[in-house]
């Protein structure tokens, strides 16, 4: 189920009229979000009504132990099986095809075929039920004692497909809460924020996507270099506003329940270096890989393990987006990027410089960001070979861009850079209007854009991983 589509937004009113009658009973409100997040699974398969309750439950009893238990030893133990638990799900239901292809590419015999993939990729699930059993043996967070809380919020339905990757020591609270409650500014805002997501995602990323993107990287032969360039700057644009529109819905979806998710983008192409944009861009996965993967690896005293480190995490972030060597080599790529900005840091000092200084670093980030896409967005490095050496055979022309892509591309460009203070306007603008107001604009403006959408909502990218 496409969280822009139709079918979710009936899915969401249902659950949202069932949920608040329900929400002063703790037990009663969490098992309504423990339905619609099994219901949403369901949808994609029925093996994840077994695999999903089975994974979580052991996770609680390793995290119930990790708490009780004093001993290093089986402390260490109980977490390392929790690792091996949900990097398992991983390998197995997602990399073990991309394995066992490149074993027997090595071999020199042919791949055996691997029948356990299943459509929906548990990356995201995976690493949200790490962040609690990691906490606990961590001493950074309890264990709850109510198992239903935690079904209900390590697999909670907004942030199935594609996050944002929240801490369950973070969400715990606010579904164990039993005075719960929603303010109508949070509400107003909920629903501006799921339509601005469609906005977003079915104006802008499917726009750009179905008339520029995808027919610029399926055949960059048949465009000039300029045309093939303006094509990857459109992936950029495309994919920020595909990604942020999914997080704007599944905020909104999270925050009409009275569960507040985190931040997850700010404006990223504003990023004055590469560390910036990584504090910016799918700013949960960032925080992961550094607090959960960065942080555990040795040699953090010494003068090179650093470096080494940065580049070995951005590598495993990149094949965690895929099972292809096209994504190690994207994150190969920010991982060498970051390393150089922190040996330039080392180097010279934290000094921001003048105007244009910091004006040309904001430039260089983003046009170093953009190379980089190439090889996250080609279907294979063939491919991206392709893409550049059309780039780099300085053909000029522009015939292939036709007036809607060059406006669509002006305004998502646009939109990027607006100044925070205004976004904030516009909301409060909005939450000032009645409930039942907010709630009809939301419905007809997503039943404008599913029209306008000649093609229907189409699925979000980032579902894929």
């Amino acid at each position: 189920m496409v969280l822009s589509s139709t079918a979710y937004f009936i899915f969401l009113a249902a659950i949202f009229f069932l949920y608040w009658p329900f929400a002063r009973v703790r037990a009663l409100g969490l098992a309504a979000i423990l339905f619609a997040n099994y219901f949403l699974y369901a949808k994609w398969d029925l093996l994840y009504l077994f695999l999903i309750p089975a994974a979580s439950t052991c996770d609680f009893f390793l995290a119930w132990m990790l708490d009780v238990i004093r001993n290093g030893i089986v402390r260490r133990l109980l977490v390392l099986g929790s690792l091996v638990l949900n990097l398992g799900l991983i390998a197995s239901l997602k990399y073990m095809p991309f394995f066992l292809e490149n074993w027997s590419t090595f071999r020199g015999e042919p791949a055996p075929e691997w029948r356990w993939v299943f459509p929906l990729g548990l990356s995201f699930y995976c690493f949200q039920s790490l962040t609690y059993t990691l906490d606990v043996y961590r001493r950074d967070a309890p264990a709850t004692r109510s198992l239903l809380a935690y079904l209900s919020s390590v697999s909670f339905f907004p942030t199935t497909l594609a996050g944002p990757i929240t801490r369950v020591a973070v969400l715990l609270p606010q579904f164990e809460r039993k005075d719960k409650t929603v303010s109508p500014q949070d509400n107003g805002k909920a629903l501006f924020v799921i339509g601005l997501g469609l906005v977003k995602k079915l104006l802008i990323a499917d726009y750009l996507a179905d008339n520029l993107v995808n027919r610029v990287f399926d055949f960059p032969d048949l465009y000039s270099g300029t045309e093939v360039l303006i094509g990857v700057y459109g992936y950029a644009l495309q994919l920020y506003y595909d990604f942020s529109g999914y997080t704007d819905i599944a905020l909104g979806s999270a925050l009409l329940l009275g569960i507040k998710l985190p931040a997850n983008f700010n404006r990223p192409y504003a990023a004055a270096n590469i560390a910036d944009f990584w504090r910016r861009w799918h700013i949960s996965l960032s925080n992961w890989l550094r607090d959960y993967l960065y942080f555990s690896l040795p040699g953090k005293r010494s003068r090179i393990m650093p470096y080494f480190n940065l580049t070995l995490t951005m590598t495993l972030g990149g094949l965690w987006h895929g099972a292809s060597w096209n994504f190690a080599l994207w994150g190969l790529l920010h991982g060498l990027g970051l390393a150089v900005h922190r040996l330039f840091q080392a180097v010279l000092g934290k000094r921001q410089g003048g105007a244009p200084a910091r004006v040309m670093a904001s430039v260089v980030t983003v046009q170093f960001v953009c190379f980089t896409w190439i090889f996250f967005r080609a279907a294979d490095l063939a491919g991206a070979q392709s893409v550049l050496a059309r780039i780099g055979s300085g053909t000029v022309s522009f015939a292939n861009i036709s007036s809607g892509v060059a406006l669509v591309l002006a305004v998502a460009a646009l939109m990027h850079y607006f100044p925070e203070r205004w976004y904030a306007w516009t909301v409060d603008r909005f939450t000032a209007f009645p409930f039942f107001a907010q709630a009809a604009t939301l419905v007809l403006l997503a039943l404008a854009l599913q029209y306008l959408g000649a093609s229907g909502a189409a699925p979000f990218i980032y579902t894929r991983f």
